[in-house]
């Protein structure tokens, strides 16, 4: 499922200039228009676990992964393709640091809208038919991206209103993309999320265009299938998967936990950015 027209398009004045002026309005849109469809709802903060996504899969069985297809790609320079999918060569354009790179093994490939986030905003209710189709999302080419691991650990399962890419030139995109993606799956914002979606898009003009995402197919699971899910998915060291941060689960009743060694989030994620986890 080798991905098309000419890479991810995540630039997206890059994209916009490979497509012919007559074909603009029909094959984008204006991340403006689609914002105020986007409904505002509090995240659901509970039971997200990183298992309850089947990503990097094989889903037309050409040997290449979710990960490879993307780094096929978006390969600035394309790399040489050996048995099994395995890769030699390449460069990549890393655009949240404004970076070139030459190894793969350095670039993480980035869920645009993150899986706890879209956890939060409605992927709870999903089946898991619908969560793999989220997470190895080849037929919208903004999904996904190839970055570095060092900025995309450093992004971790933050929207908008807590972090934004350091190349400040590929925010009105990297802004404009999270609407287009959010609006492809019918994903919820909270309020101070939508606010900093529609500053982050003020003033950016012809930026703020869009691949034109189509709507998802989305099935719904059942409540009982997703708490059996979430039950199943605990993580090591005694930690329940139903309870995403340390302060969630100490309010049940769970625990000790330890500062500094038991994870904030339940995959070892410091979730106020302050170098701690797991904070009482």
């Amino acid at each position: 499922m080798l991905r098309g027209l000419g890479g991810s398009l995540a630039v997206v004045g890059v994209a916009l200039a490979l497509l012919a002026p007559a074909a603009d309005a029909a094959a984008t849109t204006q991340a403006g228009a689609l914002l105020p469809q986007l409904k505002v709802a509090a995240p659901n903060l509970n039971g997200y676990s990183r298992d309850l996504f089947n990503h990097w899969v094989d889903a037309d069985g050409n040997g290449c992964d979710t990960r490879k297809e993307v780094l096929i790609s978006e390969a600035r320079v394309r790399p040489t393709l050996f048995a099994g999918c395995r890769l030699g060569g390449g460069r990549w354009w890393s655009a949240y640091d404004d970076l070139f790179i030459t190894d793969a093994g350095r670039l993480d490939i980035d869920h645009f809208v993150p899986l706890s986030e879209a956890w939060k905003s409605g992927a709870w209710r999903w089946s898991p038919a619908t969560r793999e189709a989220f997470a190895n999302d080849l037929d919208y080419p903004l999904s996904l991206i190839a970055v570095t691991a060092t900025t995309n650990r450093r992004k971790s399962d933050q929207d908008p209103a807590a972090w934004l890419p350091a190349f400040t030139r590929y925010r009105c995109t990297y802004v404009s993309t999270w609407i287009a993606v959010k609006w492809r799956w019918r994903l919820t914002v909270d309020s101070a999320e939508k606010a900093a979606l529609r500053l982050g898009i003020t003033g950016c003009g012809s930026a703020a265009r869009v691949l034109r995402p189509s709507r998802a197919t989305i099935t719904m699971g059942s409540p009982a299938a997703a708490a059996e899910a979430v039950a199943g998915a605990a993580t090591s060291g005694g930690l329940d998967a139903r309870y995403p941060y340390c302060s969630n689960a100490i309010a049940a009743g769970l625990g000790p936990y330890t500062e500094g060694i038991d994870p904030e989030y339940a995959w070892y994620r410091d979730g106020d950015g302050d170098g701690v986890v797991c904070e009482r």
